[in-house]
Order: C-alpha cells, then sequence, then structure tokens
C-alpha cells in the first residue's frame, strides 16, 4: 500500500479469496476515499458478500492486502474491528428481547459506561424511529424496524466505517426508500 491509502477509508489490492476449488475473489482492487458513500453491486455470487467479510476480518484472503480505517487487516485485525460497524444481509436482532434491550446489549460490548450506554441507545433509536416500539420484543418488529434497529445497532460504538451487506434485502419498497434514507443521511 502507499502512502496515499491512508487518505482512504479502504485500500484493497489484489484481494483474493477460493472455497476449495471454487475461486470467490480474483485480484479485487478498491480505493475508498472517506467520507464517501461506496457501493459494491455485481450479480450473486459475484463476490460481494466475501468482500465485505474479508474487510471487516471475518474471513481471511487467500492473497492480496487490504487496509480499513489505515489499519492492515493482517497486521493489526482488532484495530479494523475498533473503527468498523457491520450490518451483515441478516439481521443480527435478538427477537427475545426488546429494541431498548438489544441496543444496551451492544452498548455492553462496546464496554459503554451504563449512563452513555442508555444516552446512545435513546438517540439511536429516537433517530431510526423506534421510540415507540423501544419496550416491546424486537420480534413484533416488522421487517423494516427490523433492519433500522439492525443498523441502530451497528452505529452504538460510533464506527468511523460502516459496512452495510445487502441493507434492503427482503423489505418493500417504502422501507427500502426510508432505508436510503437513512444511509444518505449517514
Amino acid at each position: 500500500m502507499t502512502t496515499t491509502s491512508h487518505a482512504l477509508a479502504i485500500a484493497a489490492r489484489g484481494l483474493h479469496k477460493a472455497y476449495g476449488e471454487k475461486k470467490v475473489l480474483d485480484g479485487i482492487d478498491l480505493a475508498v476515499p472517506r467520507g464517501t458513500v461506496f457501493s459494491l453491486l455485481g450479480p450473486n455470487g459475484a463476490g460481494k458478500t466475501t468482500v465485505v467479510k474479508i474487510l471487516s476480518t471475518l474471513v481471511s484472503a487467500d492473497g492480496g492486502q487490504a487496509q480499513v480505517a489505515g489499519h492492515d487487516l493482517a497486521a493489526d485485525p482488532q484495530a479494523v474491528r475498533a473503527a468498523i460497524g457491520v450490518t451483515g444481509q441478516f439481521s443480527a436482532v435478538d427477537g427475545l428481547i426488546t429494541g431498548e434491550e438489544n441496543m444496551l446489549l451492544m452498548a455492553d460490548l462496546h464496554h459503554l459506561s451504563r449512563r452513555e450506554g442508555r444516552r446512545t441507545a435513546a438517540e439511536l433509536l429516537e433517530r431510526f424511529d423506534l421510540l415507540t416500539a423501544a419496550k416491546k420484543p424486537a420480534a413484533t418488529y416488522s421487517g423494516g424496524m427490523k433492519r433500522r434497529l439492525d443498523i441502530a445497532m451497528t452505529l452504538v460504538g460510533n464506527p468511523r466505517i460502516i459496512f452495510l451487506d445487502e441493507p434492503t434485502t427482503g423489505l418493500d419498497p417504502r422501507s427500502r426508500h426510508t432505508m436510503w434514507t437513512i444511509v444518505r443521511e449517514l
């Protein structure tokens, strides 16, 4: 990576990944400037989710190199994890607890004080229009509400970089519009 890669949110060169004999990434290069919204588009099976998993340190690349938030994936994965938030294709919301409890759980995982965790949870629940449902079990939420809660949970740690893997999957047109409004605001 060059010194200019420090001005980038994400810098990747030559990422390779295979599962057995199936090559899913064959030399991916990315240069994503800080402060931008970047979309990785392609057909099903093109490797988009694999790229997200590699850049968020969930799986390792078989070759190539990458930096996220100025941290090398291979040399300092913990620093990468501290700088990012990830909302996967499938919801991480626990349906057995309330929306507020899901938020407070994330605050605990980010080692926020009880006071800071409650403040952050309340602010994000309000921002994502979930205050009226905050005390209800998340299992009772609509698909759009669960997706908004999932993204709110991702923001608890105030990440510098957010990975959203197919954030509108399973949403109706109105919920999709709301989701893209939220993404633009971020």
